[in-house]
């Protein structure tokens, strides 16, 4: 029998967090099919509006190219006031992913205390100017922490004299935990794959970004996505620890009630 072998040019981008913002539904289609969110039906609007199953927080997708195309907004909780968080057009939807993938994670360990700086210093990333800013060792991606109001910015920037590739915000009270799964996700050295042409890329200075391309069976562009969804969905229906019943002592020589 004759296997189909048709193939698809693909381009490995390095760093990722130069390679354009790729598809969105690497973000939005796990978070329906595999965590539950709800969407709208809006066909008239060209934007996606996804909500948590719990209601709490609220995902737009609004094509503005100069601006955050992607808003989450997340209320107030029992232990935290509403935070926010948003990210550019041309954000990497692999980096946005670390974000909403730990956002979604049942087994997180929320009281773990997280350092988002920690995967910036492990990746060799240097204070500028003060401690609360931090440059990629190539000198396109900054990192602000607002001393005084606990908000993060984050932007990848080639030109002082050009708005920025694209800028990620987090409110003051944004978890710590998410923040630190975005910069492990910003720092992963593994190149990203891209389909099309690098013509889109925000610069394709040989000493900034390096690209290979490589011919990959359809089929496996194909089910990347699928394979995605699985493995969180995976993750969603992992049963939970059983629950350790202690036996009931025998009642012993000298044992009260």
């Amino acid at each position: 029998m004759h296997e189909h072998s048709e193939t698809v040019d693909v381009e490995f981008i390095a760093p990722r967090h130069l390679a354009g913002g790729g598809d969105p539904a690497w973000v939005t289609v796990p978070l329906h099919r595999a965590c539950g969110w709800s969407h709208g039906h809006d066909p008239l609007m060209p934007r996606v509006i996804l909500s948590s199953p719990d209601q709490k927080a609220l995902l737009r997708l609004e094509p503005d190219p100069d601006g955050q195309w992607w808003t989450l907004q997340h209320a107030l909780t029992e232990d935290r006031p509403a935070w926010y968080a948003s990210f550019g057009a041309r954000t990497p939807v692999e980096i946005i992913a670390g974000f909403t993938d730990a956002l979604t994670d049942p087994t997180t360990d929320r009281d773990k205390p997280h350092d988002p700086l920690a995967p910036l210093m492990s990746a060799g990333w240097s204070p500028s100017y003060n401690l609360h800013r931090f440059v990629s060792p190539d000198g396109t991606v900054r990192v602000d922490v607002h001393e005084t109001t606990g908000t993060w910015w984050i932007g990848a920037v080639l030109d002082e004299a050009r708005p920025p590739v694209w800028q990620a915000r987090f409110g003051g009270h944004t978890p710590k935990h998410l923040i630190a799964a975005f910069t492990t996700a910003l720092t992963d050295p593994h190149p990203v794959a891209r389909t099309g042409t690098v013509l889109g890329l925000p610069t394709r200075d040989p000493d900034l970004v390096s690209h290979t391309r490589q011919k990959v069976p359809a089929r496996q562009v194909a089910s990347a996505l699928e394979d995605r969804v699985r493995q969180l969905a995976a993750r969603q229906a992992a049963p939970a620890a059983p629950t350790v019943i202690p036996r009931r002592p025998s009642a012993g020589p000298g044992r009260t009630r």
